[in-house]
């Protein structure tokens, strides 16, 4: 059945199917971390957890702001490096010597933001609050991976009669930092591959992608 150009599902469907996505492979990633933790915990002899219990673990924690935290980084870098960075022939990159309208001054009208009509301070945070929303997103992702694989960390430590360790000594612990590198470098490695691989191959109909007939040096 066709869907109407004018429906809610029409002209959200990418948001939509992105979002569910997510919430399907989140959905994933606790039933089969619960299990993985479980294996370990059976090993050490120790009760299961429970669903619930799983889902309040630092280990569901740590595994889940580990990955949101890269995310947030590699878009909020990415939208702040595509300001003044360009690429010559990257459908990623803005043209080398031309203005788009995202680089234009904000013009107060009818159906503009009301940051637009209110100016000021306000249209100065407005201008930015893509790039400040996702830096917010990423120190509190940054955050809660860190109490989560601190909190981790200790009960495997435990489980081990092994002592604790305070947050500032876990702080320049190579073990959080692993886990924070292994994924920042593989985020900007798929960003790389995204502006580089677009100045050579084409997906018809994409908005990552140049036309398909547009010349390897045009943007």
């Amino acid at each position: 059945m066709a869907v109407s150009k004018d429906s809610f599902l029409y002209k959200n469907g990418l948001s939509i199917v992105v979002v569910s996505l997510f919430i399907i492979f989140l959905f994933c990633q606790f039933i089969t971390g619960w299990h993985v933790k479980n294996e370990e915990l059976a090993e050490h002899k120790i009760p299961p957890l429970s669903l619930y219990r799983y889902f309040l673990s630092p280990h569901f924690m740590q595994a889940t702001f580990e990955n949101w935290e890269s995310e947030f980084l590699q878009m909020g870098m990415y939208v702040l490096l595509t300001v003044i960075l360009r690429q010559k022939g990257s459908a990623e990159s803005k043209p080398i010597n031309e203005q788009e309208d995202v680089d234009k001054d904000p013009v107060p009208h009818k159906k503009a933001p009301w940051p637009v009509k209110k100016g000021g301070f306000i249209l100065s945070v407005y201008k930015h609050s893509l790039s400040i929303s996702l830096g917010i997103l990423f120190l509190l992702s940054f955050t809660f991976h860190f109490i989560g694989s601190l909190n981790n960390y200790n009960e495997e430590q435990i489980q081990k009669s092994l002592s604790v360790v305070s947050w500032k000594e876990y702080m320049i612990d190579s073990q959080f930092w692993f886990e924070s590198f292994q994924n920042w470098q593989s985020e900007f490695l798929a960003v790389a591959s995204l502006v580089i691989l677009s100045i050579w191959f084409r997906e018809k109909g994409s908005p990552q992608s140049k036309p398909v007939d547009a010349s390897h040096d045009e943007n």
